[in-house]
């Protein structure tokens, strides 16, 4: 740090006392995004991330909700709140630096990025960040932070021998995978849901076209005053209740919300590597455009979904009658 000017110093200590202060859950990270973008709508990321980080809240809520601790041991779904939460953390940690980095490069008109390398970026995205600056090229920088930040949690949480062995190995992460169940949804107030279903999360290319594809969908010039509208109409607790709200047919709240039914989660501070001196950057995640195979209009989709679950939870409770008569 000594190498810094005591004006770049005082910059690194806010930088990081923001971070740490928006990092605490899934709730405030959600936020942090969004409000983020309202400041800089030329950063089309964040306001990606706050609508997949939305998807996580919803996903941990579950987990607590009306059927899942029925289906699933409370041990198995501890161990699935805390892979969420990680990888959800990991990914704030590394790019709410990046983002202020940029919002005080624009604030005196000079690039700043020299000061990237102090919070332990890839080398991959301080480039990157360099040449948006340059040449001001949106969907590219969108694509390489989508492409850094699934890097990032790569090491740590998907080949980590813990969530391996506990989680993506588990029987019930098979299924979801298989299922669909674990699909990224971006809602609308008028009760419309749209989005893109995860298949083989534990596969980097496929997150990343993942990533892609659902970028591709919520800046889709005719949704994207519906899903910007959603957002900032509806708060996001985790319930699943904060979009089913506006369905056309009443529902009830089947998921609790977030802060009601989990704690906060104290993370330790990772050893920092850097993948992009380990792992080459394809030119398939960079440059491929995206194709899309399955309906982006999941409305119906969504319905028959939660009838399945609520399916496979009355099988579980005929089992359940059977073993004990």
């Amino acid at each position: 740090m000594n190498h810094f000017t005591i004006q770049e110093q005082t910059i690194i200590r806010q930088i990081q006392s923001e971070t740490d202060k928006k990092n605490i859950d899934n709730i405030s990270r959600t936020a942090a995004y969004l409000a983020y973008f309202k400041n800089n709508p030329d950063i089309i990321w964040s306001f990606l991330a706050s609508m997949v980080s939305r998807n996580g809240g919803w996903n941990m809520c579950d987990l607590a909700g009306s059927i899942f601790p029925h289906l699933i041991a409370a041990k198995t779904r501890k161990q699935l709140f805390l892979t969420y939460e990680r990888a959800n953390w990991l990914i704030f940690h590394d790019v709410y630096p990046q983002l202020l980095v940029y919002q005080y490069s624009t604030k005196i008109n000079r690039p700043m990025f020299h000061l990237l390398p102090y919070f332990n970026v890839s080398s991959f995205i301080q480039k990157e960040w360099q040449r948006y600056w340059k040449e001001n090229d949106k969907d590219r920088l969108t694509t390489a932070l989508i492409i850094n930040e699934q890097n990032v949690i790569q090491t740590p949480v998907i080949d980590h021998p813990v969530y391996k062995k506990k989680v993506f190995r588990s029987l019930i992460f098979s299924l979801q995978d298989w299922l669909h169940f674990s699909c990224v949804l971006f809602p609308t107030c008028g009760g419309e849901v749209y989005g893109a279903s995860v298949n083989g999360f534990k596969s980097l290319s496929k997150r990343i076209n993942l990533g892609k594809r659902l970028a591709e969908i919520l800046f889709h010039p005719r949704l994207f005053p519906y899903f910007f509208e959603f957002a900032e109409k509806t708060p996001h607790t985790g319930s699943r209740y904060d979009y089913e709200q506006y369905f056309k047919t009443m529902t009830v709240r089947n998921t609790p919300m977030l802060r009601t039914s989990f704690p906060v989660i104290a993370h330790h501070q990772h050893v920092f590597d850097d993948w992009s001196l380990r792992r080459k950057v394809s030119p398939v995640w960079l440059y491929f455009p995206v194709r899309h195979q399955h309906p982006i209009h999941l409305t119906d989709w969504y319905f028959a979904k939660s009838n399945q679950l609520q399916l496979l939870l009355s099988i579980q409770k005929v089992l359940q009658l059977k073993k004990w008569e």
